[in-house]
Formats: C-alpha cells, structure tokens, sequence
C-alpha cells in the first residue's frame, strides 16, 4: 500500500545556503526534485536541474556497473545533445568507439550507408556516434551527477510513491534499504527506472508491446568488414545488428521474433536457432569469434519493446526516458530520445520560466508543451525504428519487397541515402522528410517487382504490386497515429 499523506513538504526557500540544502536532503530527505533511476534519463535530469540551482535527490537501487546488452550506441543526435547539457566527458576514458555510418548486408550484398559529412550540429565536426560498454558509460553518467551541485545520490530501492490522500498529487518516494523503510520528498517525483518500470502500469494507460527478443554475444578480437561502422544483416530471419563496444569486444545482437520455430526447444532452442540459423547469415570472418562466444555460453537477452509517448497528467509526477517511451532498439535511437528530452526539459522547466515547482499547474502545463515539442525528432525515430523493422523482419511476400526496395533505395546512394541515414541519427528532426522517403521506397518497391515481369504483362504487375504499397500503409499508419495521441 502506498504512504499516504494529507499534505506535501514543506517548501525551500530559494535564500537557502547549499549546505543546508545538502543538510535538508541527507537528514530531512526534501528537494526540489525526486529523481528514481540514476541511469541515462536519470543521471541527465539530475545534472541538467542541478546546473540550474534545483535541489534534487537521485534514488539508486544498485550503484554498482551495470551489465547488460543494448543501451550501447549512442547517435550522433545523442552526441550533440550530450554537450549541450555539458556531459560530452563522459564518453572520454571508457574505450568508446567512434561510429561514422552503417553498413547493410543483404543476403551477401552489402551498401556502405555513412553520415552526411555536412551534417554536423557540432561545429567544424563530422556527425560522428560512439559505441561503448554500457555500464562503463553509466557510470561516468553518475559521477557527472555526483560532481554537480545541488544532486545528492542514495542507493535504496523506491518501493511506492508517496501520494496526498484528497488531490492525488505525488508528493515523493517511499523506500526500503536493508530492510528498513523511508520516504524521500519533493515538489516534482521523476520516474526514470525504465523499461521494466514498476510504477508506469499506475500511471499509464498504454502498456509495452513486446514483439521480440535480441540475443546478445560479446565477441573477442574480431575485426569488422567495415571498422566504424555498425553492422545490420539481412537473411532469410529477423536482422542481426554487429557494432565494435571496444577496442578489442565487439556485441552482436540476434533479433529472434517471439514465437520463432526455429527457436523453440523442441527445435533446439535458441542457441541452436544461433547455431544453424543466424551463423549462416552473419559475415564469414565473424563467424569463429561469434561460434566461440556461443560455445562459452555467454549468452543474454533483452525483450524489444513499442511504447507510445503519453502526456504526464498526475500532478506533481513526471515519467521520463524508457519508463515513459520506448521503440524497437534496431536503430539505436533511445539514448538519444531521453537526452534531447532532457535538453527539451531543462529549457521548458527553467527557473525563469518556473521559479518554483511548487506551483503544480505550471508544472502541468510545461510537461504538456514537452510532450509535443519533443515529438519533431521522436516521432522520426519512433516510428523509423518499428517501421525499419517491419521491413527487416519481413515475414510475409509484400515486406520481402519492401525490404528489397528498401536495400536497393540505398543503392541509388547520394539524397537517398543521406536523408535516410541523418534521420536515424537523429540529425534530421522532420516527420515529414520520413514520411517521404519511406513512401518513396515503397513506390520504388512496386517499380522494382513491375519491371521483373514481361513488359506486355507491365500493367498487370502494376496493378498487382499495388498490395506492396497497401501493406506499406498498414506497416506505419499505426504508428503515425499511435504518436499523434496524448
């Protein structure tokens, strides 16, 4: 059951020295801010409202490194809006890879795919990703958090949000360390513990939609068809990802749909799906190290997820990063998502614009005008990365021919690509521009399954590849409409 209170905090005064600030913090567990979930929305919103004056309390249920898969490329768009919020250090000394462009392979064809070299928001600079080991990246993330003022970090796990009895209004966290409870408060709870949240079902309609799973090894000193690049491969199953996370460790990540036959353990289960299946398609000089990895047993995964951005209506609450959206990891735009939200935040929450948080409507009001202001670039990247995988995963005749058209729209090189590629790095913040080139490839699809018949034939090829242009309708429409709501 939740702690409920008839009441919130008492206020902080802004004429309050920084260590009684500290002091209310550590001993009357008050800030501004209650922050749950020192990871990468986490820590971002911690430094950004510290920077800012913002008293603020970060919640961790384990500082030690994380370990786990995905999480690990961050776009060039992420890079960008990590120095604006003045934490592009962090990727210094974690043995960070710089990712220039991507590289398809289609059934052993392969289309070199790079960032556009005038594309750069950051000054006399080619857009350039990182990969890295993730728990090494969030840990540099919460030092940073440690280091701003104004940011205390304690390790506890939230249990319950605190809530006033009569309005609704979250009012803080409640906690449990070694057994024993506490409540930390605040003017404004951020709930950032996420994909696997345990607050958002309490909070939001929409639940996640689970549709697949990535299989991650980690491979040993295996050098890449094209170094810097990330890897996506295209067979007869769902699309293997390949992309350097140091100097000598490279992840590949084997999307296995759920109910895959091939996967099942009557069939072997999933590692001999890896075994017979996915080997066959993944480059021939990969193969040893990714065979070697699967013989070591190495093996993790983690579910793919779709959850539609909804509007924050509770006073007083705000869900952040993937407690709050997510999209199939296939084009590696989540990292970049929560930092331009936290950059959208920090501007929108700004002290001249909201002295105090107490004033819960302007609250409201601001986290409103977020939801749609964030939605120029996460629209692209949302709906990019469930619509690239529909394609990539084609499992039926209309979206194998969509992702022929797709793979041979990059072949066309130039604009084709260019657009494209700067929208999933989260350089081209422009629905429209997607909308266009996706609407394109699959007039070049029709064009492409037209011209394999006899040309005395044309018109009815035509007229029949018209269900390639219906299905890419029924592929993205969804999700166009599924963004459009609050």
């Amino acid at each position: 059951m939740p702690l409920i209170l008839d009441s919130a905090p008492s206020s902080t005064s802004s004429e309050d020295s920084p260590d009684a600030r500290e002091e209310r913090r550590r001993l009357h567990h008050e800030a501004d801010v209650v922050i749950i979930g020192a990871g990468v929305a986490g820590c971002a919103m911690a430094v950004a409202l510290g920077k800012q004056g913002r008293s603020v309390i970060l919640l961790e249920k384990s500082l030690k490194e994380p370990d786990r898969i995905v999480g690990e490329l961050l776009q060039p768009g992420g890079v960008v809006s990590l120095d604006q919020l003045g934490l592009l250090d962090c990727l210094e000394d974690i043995d960070a890879i710089r990712v220039t462009g991507y590289t398809i392979f289609y059934f052993g064809e392969k289309v070199f795919i790079p960032y556009p070299a005038n594309a750069s928001a950051l000054p006399d600079q080619r857009p350039e990703g990182r990969s890295f080991h993730h728990g090494r990246f969030i840990q540099k993330l919460r030092s940073a958090a440690s280091a701003t003022p104004n940011v205390t970090i304690v390790e506890t796990t939230a249990v319950d949000l605190v809530k006033n009895g009569w309005t609704g209004q979250v009012l803080g966290v409640e906690c449990e360390s070694k057994d024993k409870k506490d409540c930390y408060f605040g003017h404004l709870t951020v709930v950032a513990d996420g994909y696997a949240s345990k607050f958002r079902k309490s909070y939001i309609s929409r639940q996640p939609q689970f549709g697949s799973r990535f299989w991650g090894l980690e491979l040993k000193n295996v050098k890449l068809p094209s170094p810097g690049h990330g890897h996506v491969i295209l067979g007869d199953g769902a699309p293997i990802l390949l992309y350097q996370i140091g100097s000598n460790e490279t992840r590949a990540l084997v999307d296995i749909p759920e109910g895959c036959p091939t996967a099942t353990i009557a069939a072997g289960g999933v590692k001999s799906h890896l075994l017979n299946h996915a080997l066959n398609d993944i480059p021939e000089q990969v193969q040893p190290a990714f065979k070697e990895a699967l013989e070591k047993g190495a093996l993790r995964s983690m579910p793919n997820s779709y959850l539609p951005p909804t509007s924050n209506r509770t006073p007083g609450l705000l869900i952040l990063g993937d407690a709050h959206n997510m999209r199939h990891p296939l084009t590696g735009g989540g990292m970049t998502v929560a930092f331009n939200d936290v950059v959208v935040l920090r501007d929108l929450l700004a002290p001249e614009k909201l002295p105090n948080f107490e004033d819960t409507k302007a609250v409201l009001k601001a986290l409103k005008s977020w939801h749609w202001r964030r939605k120029n670039l996460t629209v692209v990247i949302n709906i990019l990365a469930q619509a690239l995988y529909s394609l990539f995963a084609a499992d039926d005749a209309d979206l194998k021919a969509l992702q022929l058209g797709c793979f041979a729209y990059f072949q066309l090189g130039g604009m084709f690509v260019d657009g494209p590629v700067s929208l999933l790095a989260g350089i081209i913040h422009n629905p429209f521009v997607l909308f266009m080139h996706f609407f394109a490839v699959a007039l070049y699809s029709m064009w492409i399954y037209a011209t394999k018949w006899n040309i005395l034939l044309m018109p009815v090829a035509l007229a029949m590849s018209g269900t390639i242009f219906l299905k890419a309708c029924v592929v993205i429409f969804p999700y166009i409409f599924s963004e459009l709501r609050s």
